[in-house]
């Protein structure tokens, strides 16, 4: 019974008009680009979490800032998300705080502003490719719905040469056109809660971020201001 059901679909996909075609094979193509985006998406967040939470136990254990920062240096694996600013910020303050006559507020302007292109970069790669899913989510359901309006209009033109129209006559055509309304569905629905699902992990990593950024950011200030 399956297996009929499946053909039957398939020979309405072959039998729709090569518009009806195009629009059901752009829409297949959004979904499965969708879908590997999705995986991708996953996995960089959950790994950019896991690294958030290992390195703030590293950087909160009262450990050696400058240890902790070679310890970065010797493994680029972990060079990733909050490790990225906590790098950039310390090498920028250490760069500044070796100059002579170094002035505090100039060595903690310099480390704030490289933490601030970090923290931007970070922020880049947490909501990389969210767009395309915010787009397929939204315009699929409308492609579909456009060649199902095609295929519709192309049934009921095709009764002109027809003297008795009854619903086995267009049923066919029709079938060929909400096929294409089913698959912009298709792609739309997993592409609207998969965006939903990663803009709010992204939203509370950048948030995380942030929050590391000006503890960070006061940790050097008293160390520049009890140097000099």
């Amino acid at each position: 019974m399956a297996e009929s059901e499946s053909l039957s679909i398939i020979s309405l996909i072959m039998n729709a008009s090569l518009l009806v075609q195009a629009v059901m094979f752009l829409l297949f193509l959004a979904s499965v680009v969708s879908w590997v985006m999705i995986f991708q998406r996953g996995r960089y967040q959950s790994r950019a979490k896991s690294l958030l939470v290992g390195f703030e136990k590293s950087f909160w254990s009262g450990g050696d800032l400058g240890q902790l920062y070679r310890q970065g240096s010797n493994n680029v694996y972990t060079q990733d998300g909050v490790e990225n600013i906590f790098r950039a910020g310390f090498k920028e303050f250490t760069r500044l705080r070796q100059q002579a006559g170094a002035d505090p507020d100039a060595v903690m302007e310099g480390a704030q502003r490289s933490m601030r292109v970090a923290l931007a970069r970070e922020e880049e790669k947490l909501e990389e490719n969210l767009s395309f899913l915010a787009s397929v989510a939204s315009v699929s359901p409308y492609v579909g719905l456009f060649g199902t309006v095609w295929g519709i209009m192309n049934s009921f033109r095709g009764l002109a040469n027809v003297h008795q129209a009854t619903l086995a006559t267009v049923a066919p055509g029709i079938s060929e056109a909400l096929i294409a309304t089913a698959m912009g569905l298709f792609a739309a629905i997993p592409a609207v809660l998969a965006y939903n699902r990663f803009s709010a992990q992204a939203e509370r990593l950048a948030n995380s971020y942030e929050t590391f950024a000006e503890e960070f950011s006061a940790i050097l200030h008293r160390q520049v201001h009890t140097k000099h």
